[in-house]
């Protein structure tokens, strides 16, 4: 599809970070999915690199292998994408 008018095809909108640390806003989207990360409280730290979060519309159970582990605790706000935790909001 090419630009009204012009015979080139319009720019491609510029990608956005996935919240790993130089997103520009908390609402950018995945790259990848075009999916957002969300803000989750975690509730409990289980085995395995998992932790029970509170997504403020229930309880799931995340991968918590990415975000390192001094941070995960619980009452720590993480953003989720996927069911992993990949990183702190800021």
């Amino acid at each position: 599809m090419s630009a009204p008018g012009s015979g080139t095809p319009p720019a491609p909108e510029p990608p956005q970070a996935c919240h790993l640390g130089d997103a520009p806003e908390p609402e950018a989207g995945c790259v990848t999915c075009s999916d957002t990360a969300v803000r989750v409280r975690v509730l409990r730290v289980l085995d395995d690199g998992m932790a029970l979060v509170d997504t403020g519309a229930g309880h799931e159970e995340v991968s918590v292998a990415l975000v390192p582990a001094d941070v995960v605790a619980p009452g720590a706000v993480l953003l989720v994408h996927a069911r992993e935790a990949i990183g702190v909001p800021r």
